[in-house]
């Protein structure tokens, strides 16, 4: 996820941009999907959180990742640490996305706020606070955002995979994606081999492909060359072929202008597209829902900072078919 809310210059700097980045027709012409693999990511915590109803009537997108589930101050969950993780407004929308055929994957981590993966002080008490979440809303999915100190930590990498290792095996069929960030030519590899080394496979290794240096550069092309990175460090880690690395792997973009400045276009988002449909890879989404409308003098988070109709972004990833 971006790191923290952006500044009033950061707004007045989205605001100079909202021209950088052409509107395409709605749904560029292609039916939308309800693809499980495609889930922006919907953040409650601020940016004028959209109903997840409009979304899904406009663009048949209807999953969605639920950021984020954080600790309270020691090993306990709850929405962004604060808001009790159930009977409040993430409830209500874990109720809507349901009633609308579609589900939410729980997202666990984002750059800022005290982490579970940190707080708690054993792989077994950390795993037991992925499986309140998982029993409260009877999930089938579960995210997992490992970044800033949390990522940077062996410790914590370690606990984190022993964790997975117990919750997979006390939930068969959960879905475990696991999303880290990514320089321009692939990720960071730590945390990929230490959990190869320890046994833990996942349905989903993510990169999110920007705030790393983009500026002024096709976001697009640079997205899947991050992938191709990603792409070799789990064949290294796990012994995959091409084919079964990219089946088990994802990107997570950021629409519009980013935290540092770069501009993600439209055609930027059909670039991914064209390259998940090519590779069949297993989760195509990004951040975030909220940010999917144009600027209208609002809070940053709330659009995208470049020119476009409200929904564009996720109408292009709605068309993912796996």
């Amino acid at each position: 996820m971006p790191k923290t809310l952006l500044t009033a210059v950061s707004l007045a700097a989205l605001s100079l941009a909202s021209g950088l980045a052409a509107s395409p027709a709605p749904g560029d012409g292609i039916a939308p999907s309800a693809s499980t693999a495609v889930a922006p990511y919907l953040y409650n915590g601020w940016g004028s959180p959209p109903n997840p109803t409009t979304v899904t009537n406009a663009t048949g997108v209807k999953y969605f990742t639920l950021a984020f589930v954080l600790s309270n101050g020691y090993c306990n969950p709850q929405w962004d640490g604060s808001r009790a993780l159930t009977g409040g407004v993430d409830q209500q929308t874990v109720n809507t996305v349901r009633a609308n055929g579609g589900d939410v994957v729980p997202s666990f981590g984002g750059w800022s706020g005290n982490k579970l993966e940190s707080s708690c002080s054993s792989a077994r008490e950390l795993a037991a606070a992925y499986q309140r979440v998982i029993t409260a809303f009877g999930l089938k999915a579960i995210d997992i955002d490992l970044e800033a100190d949390a990522y940077d930590s062996p410790t914590v990498q370690q606990r984190t995979v022993d964790a997975l290792k117990t919750v997979k095996a006390s939930n068969p069929g959960l879905k475990v994606y696991v999303t880290i960030g990514t320089g321009q030519s692939g990720p960071d590899t730590s945390l990929i081999n230490r959990a190869a080394a320890s046994g833990l496979t996942v349905d989903a290794w993510t990169i999110m492909p920007f705030n790393f240096g983009g500026v002024g550069q096709n976001m697009g092309n640079l997205s899947t060359r991050a992938a191709e990175g990603l792409k070799n460090a789990l064949k290294n880690a796990y012994g995959y072929t091409d084919d079964q690395a990219y089946r088990l792997m994802g990107i997570s973009s950021m629409n519009g202008v980013t935290d540092q400045g770069e501009t993600v276009t439209v055609a930027d988002f059909r670039t991914m597209l064209a390259y998940a449909q090519q590779h069949h890879l297993a989760r195509l989404t990004f951040w975030s829902a909220n940010r999917d409308r144009p600027c209208t003098g609002g809070p940053a988070d709330s659009c995208s900072g470049v020119s476009q109709s409200d929904w564009d972004y996720t109408r292009v990833f709605a068309a993912y078919t796996g």
